[in-house]
């Protein structure tokens, strides 16, 4: 039912002439046969069509990605190695301690191995759970173990299937979230509709399965949902209970499952803090809110062995200080419109400072160094100077941390959702700051805020939630294009929400001076229908062609690579090599590592850039010390790294490596004028000519078209 928000200290009496005829909508938009039984009744069968559609369209999603993974890669028919190998870079590393966990003899044994891991960084022992988001593996493989499913479904589709399985809660939350927001399960509809047409900017699923977002990002569209139903005024005490409950739990299972969600809660505080300081969401919400992002995040600490990254974190340190903050000025929304606003930069300095004092005792106290290469990449990547830093430099030259391609939004308009969402959001933002000048207002002028209320339409706290989400959302996927998915689906949400919402089209009307409770009805139902019906009518032939289009996996180098290592090297053998490859050769072989994709210890960064010395341009005799220094037995060397094209001059990872060292880059153009030639030939080429200073120390046992398997002498 539609509402108007009350503000605080409005009479009955001081209601405007407006909220009658929005009764009259209501009254319009609910027109039932007759009688209260009548209304109940429908409104059942709303709820029983609604949910329904939510879940077969959440089940539909989720087999259209599955059935366009087995398409792609013919997963049913390839060998086992061909599956683990198309578990690409990072998704390697964290499938093989599903599988490691299977293999184990007990699941106690299996449990030890990963809390006393010593083959993941060779020459060193380290707790995997707490370095690494995998307890979503370790849940899996006991459910494996438990359940008698073995001889029915492989270990490998039991993992896959799971996945694809959260994308249909994923979807159905969405779904939710658009239908709370705008009172029709039409909008839900709309939402998942647009999801699934613009797949190639909403997920990544089908061909990233183990990536930690895909774990994680279905528990995210639950907060949403369940903060979207909380921050709804006059809830029953019991619902209020309930859903704090469901908030918790998926805020719990989201930071248990990625690496990065204390900086997506970060931003998710922002928006609560924001909110609060304006007056758009009641203050003991925003509270109950902060607690739970703080409590979550430390049982997950406790959960990964007092990780010290996220006892470090900047989200524990700003809640906290909010909190502080609010309590050291009581009286932050009251006065004048001057005062207020003073008040309110006065308490964003406070907890600002609060915030960086918090934050730097607690890494000083931790002596904690897991983010900082993250900081150095954001203030590189915004323009606060140059930097030769090499992790750094890593990232920025990835196009996933780059700006968002302008083409993203030429897909999006194909759909029409680029056009819908940018029309919501303009009217929602016209109304946020019509609420926001009000409240900022003199609050103790009763007559004042009568006289706004008339000329305003009322933003409900949960609107301006979503509505700030998407903004800072928005501008964190500008910034780094990897962070898209979190933004374009939550578009889906707030685009036919705003679609399917009376408010929208009641103050678009308005403003237009075409006010009329019928045109509201028929706007907000019709535009969504019309929409769904061209995206059938345009994506239906291809979705159906994507659907009966066969691929099949194929990298003959790589398979051939993996079989060699595990007929012709040790078991205990410790290799050396990119990280991305070496995530592979963990998983099909279980050969031990010298680094790995896991890039968020300071140590292993360092090892990292040590062990990548190999595309520099550095001795045969250095060369040997730094690998033989981590245990290395045998080194991979890559010709796609060797003689790198895909990325331009400045981004390659030689030239990352040329710069660190301060030596000139390769080919033409400008170097900087303290940059020195080197006095060594690249390693990774001078090594294939077999020259005795190179043959001393590495000998060449395995060659195909894409990579040279050395083993290194054991001599000094």
């Amino acid at each position: 039912m539609i509402s108007i928000r009350q503000r605080k200290g409005v009479k009955t009496t001081e209601v405007s002439e407006d909220f009658a005829a929005q009764e009259e909508n209501v009254k319009l938009e609910n027109k039932l046969p007759s009688g209260c039984t009548n209304r109940r009744l429908w409104k059942i069968l709303s709820f029983t069509v609604g949910g329904t559609v939510a879940l077969c369209i959440g089940l539909l999603t989720s087999v259209y990605l599955a059935t366009l993974h087995e398409n792609d890669l013919w997963f049913s028919n390839i060998k086992e190695v061909e599956r683990e190998i198309s578990f690409r870079t990072e998704c390697g590393l964290y499938y093989s301690y599903y599988k490691q966990m299977l293999q184990a003899p007990t699941l106690t044994q299996g449990f030890h191995g990963l809390i006393y891991d010593n083959k993941t960084e060779s020459m060193r022992t380290i707790n995997l759970l707490q370095r690494m988001n995998i307890y979503q593996e370790v849940f899996l493989s006991i459910l494996y173990r438990v359940l008698p499913i073995q001889k029915y479904l492989e270990p490998v589709y039991f993992y896959i299937y799971t996945l694809f399985g959260l994308q249909a809660i994923y979807v159905t939350a969405l779904y939710i979230t658009s239908w709370l927001l705008s009172g029709t399960w039409l909008s839900g509809l709309l939402a998942a509709f647009w999801y699934v047409t613009n797949r190639i900017d909403t997920t990544r699923v089908e061909f990233t399965i183990p990536l930690r977002e895909n774990w994680a990002l279905p528990f995210f569209a639950i907060q949403i949902a369940a903060i979207t139903y909380f921050l709804r005024p006059n809830l029953q005490p019991l619902s209020e209970r309930l859903t704090l409950l469901a908030i918790f739990i998926s805020t719990f299972l989201f930071s248990l499952t990625w690496q990065f969600n204390q900086f997506m809660m970060l931003m998710q505080a922002l928006v609560l803090f924001i909110l609060d300081s304006l007056d758009m969401l009641p203050a003991v919400k925003a509270t109950w809110l902060y607690g739970i992002q703080i409590t979550g995040l430390l049982l997950v600490c406790i959960l990964q062995f007092l990780n010290s990254m996220i006892l470090g974190s900047l989200l524990i340190s700003f809640n906290l200080s909010v909190l502080i903050a609010r309590k050291l000025q009581k009286n932050l929304k009251t006065g004048s419109f001057l005062n207020r606003l003073g008040k309110l930069l006065l308490h964003l300095f406070v907890v600002l400072c609060l915030t960086l004092f918090l934050n730097n005792i607690i890494k000083k106290i931790l002596n904690l160094k897991s983010d900082e290469h993250i900081f150095k990449f954001l203030k590189a990547k915004f323009g606060f100077g140059a930097t030769r830093d090499f992790d750094a430099n890593l990232y920025l030259c990835e196009e996933a941390f780059g700006l968002l391609p302008f083409n993203t939004f030429e897909r999006l308009s194909d759909t029409l959702l680029f056009y819908a969402y940018l029309f919501v959001l303009s009217i929602t933002v016209i109304a946020a700051l019509a609420v926001a000048f009000h409240n900022l207002s003199d609050s103790t002028n009763q007559q004042s805020m009568g006289k706004v209320r008339k000329c305003t339409i009322g933003l409900k706290p949960e609107t301006a939630y979503n509505l700030l989400h998407t903004i800072l959302f928005g501008f964190l996927a500008l910034s780094t294009m990897r962070m898209k998915y979190l933004w374009t689906s939550h578009m889906c949400v707030f685009a036919s929400f705003g679609l399917c919402s009376p408010e929208i089209w009641e103050l678009l009307l308005k403003l237009i001076r075409l006010y009329n409770p019928k045109r509201i009805c028929i706007m907000r139902y019709s535009v969504p229908i019309l929409i769904l019906l061209y995206l059938c009518y345009k994506f239906w032939p291809g979705m159906m062609d994507e659907l009966s289009e066969l691929r099949e996996f194929y990298d003959p180098d790589t398979v051939e690579l993996m079989n060699w290592i595990n007929s012709n090297t040790p078991r205990k053998a410790v290799f050396a090599g990119s990280m991305q490859l070496l995530a592979g050769v963990k998983l099909c072989t279980g050969r031990t590592l010298t680094n790995h994709p896991h890039y968020e210890d300071n140590s292993l960064r360092e090892r990292t850039k040590a062990v990548y010395q190999i595309y520099a341009k550095r001795s045969p005799e250095e060369v040997h010390a730094l690998l033989r220094s981590f245990g290395t037995d045998y080194v991979i060397l890559e010709d796609s790294i060797c003689y790198e094209q895909r990325h331009r001059r400045g981004c390659r990872l030689r030239d990352l490596l040329d710069v660190a060292n301060g030596h000139m880059m390769d080919g033409p153009g400008e170097n900087d004028p303290d940059l020195k030639l080197a006095g060594h030939p690249r390693f990774c080429e001078e090594i294939k000519r077999n020259l005795p200073p190179y043959a001393a120390y590495f000998t060449r046992v395995f060659q195909n078209k894409t990579f040279h398997v050395y083993k290194l002498s054991r001599n000094k």
